[in-house]
């Protein structure tokens, strides 16, 4: 394996009867990243980290993660790697220190060198205030947080978020960003799965959008928004009959030849490369044309409308497949 990726995939395959779960899934994860693996349910996100933490095997293809082949070096993968899965994996019923304690000991740590690991993680997820406190009492990022940590006893070389966040508010995304961020910036290579469009922008370094099990695309956030557009200038109205004249004015300043409108805001933009250029003369003619303008100005493409053009469909579609729903507990 080459000494730059923590995790390469070739052409990852899985079936689940009939069904494709992963058709020709192909990764190159570079070390110490976080690396974004971005698509709607049913994708196959789950079914590939499933395969990469060596839970299920695969059908076809090869993988390595740190170094180790995953069909045929499992025992070495698993003690280099780190598993954080959709539901916590934490005892409501101990304390904070008693989980990490109890999983510092399953890792073969001895007494004195677990609860010194346990201190270092509590402080690390900045959890020392609630560290004897009950699971059961933790907030959905508390224990988010506390799962990650639990997931860090022997500091893995890379580390598998699948859906860190689900059903968490926003504090506790923002908790768990804040964590995933700082184990990245210790060395970790992070590989999260997500179908939250804001979350993959925010933590990646970048990021594969995949569907029906099969690379769509790769690229840094930034690429993926280039890959439909530059930058566009937007402009909202007051009047939608205005809306045709005022695209006419988009279309000749721009020169985009098909400015975008909607009617139902009313709405029209239009892409730009010469921005600054554009707006000010958009702004001027909008002006003495006596145009009602609610607001005016220029923005980037979102992941949200980047994913949409690639697959067809957002990203919190919630069409499953058998593709993420796959038999649980299969031995390895």
């Amino acid at each position: 394996m080459s000494s730059e990726y923590s995790v390469l995939a070739e052409g990852l395959l899985k079936r689940y009867g009939d069904k494709p779960a992963l058709d020709g899934l192909d990764l190159a994860v570079p070390k110490g990243s976080v690396f974004g693996l971005l698509g709607p349910n049913g994708a196959g996100k789950t079914t590939a980290v499933r395969i990469l933490s060596t839970l299920i095997r695969l059908d076809g293809g090869r993988a390595t993660v740190a170094g180790f082949d995953v069909r045929t070096e499992p025992r070495l993968v698993r003690q280099r790697i780190g598993l954080t899965g959709q539901n916590a994996a934490v005892d409501e019923i101990l304390t904070a220190r008693q989980n990490l304690v109890m999983f510092a000991r399953l890792f073969h740590l001895s007494g004195p060198d677990a609860r010194r690991r346990a201190d270092e993680l509590l402080e690390r997820f900045s959890l020392t205030e609630s560290a004897d406190k009950q699971v059961k009492g933790f907030s959905g990022g508390m224990r988010r947080r506390l799962d990650l940590a639990s997931s860090m006893i022997l500091a893995p070389e890379v580390l598998f978020l699948d859906e860190p966040t689900t059903g968490l508010d926003p504090r506790g995304r923002i908790e768990v960003w804040e964590a995933v961020r700082e184990l990245a910036g210790g060395g970790t290579t992070v590989l999260l799965t997500t179908h939250y469009l804001d979350e993959a922008d925010k933590l990646s370094d970048r990021i594969a959008v995949i569907d029906k099990g099969h690379n769509v695309i790769e690229d840094t956030p930034a690429g993926l928004k280039r890959a439909i557009g530059g930058d566009r200038i937007e402009v909202l109205l007051g009047d939608p009959a205005d809306l045709p004249e005022v695209a006419a004015l988009l279309a000749r300043i721009s020169g985009d030849p098909n400015p975008w409108t909607d009617p139902r805001e009313p709405r029209v933009h239009a892409a730009v490369t010469d921005r600054v250029r554009v707006l000010t003369e958009v702004a001027n003619a909008l002006q003495d044309g006596g145009f009602a303008t609610e607001d005016i100005g220029l923005r980037r493409p979102t992941l949200d409308e980047v994913f949409l053009r690639l697959t067809g469909r957002p990203a919190t579609d919630e069409r499953a497949s058998a593709n993420d729903t796959e038999p649980e507990g299969v031995s390895v």
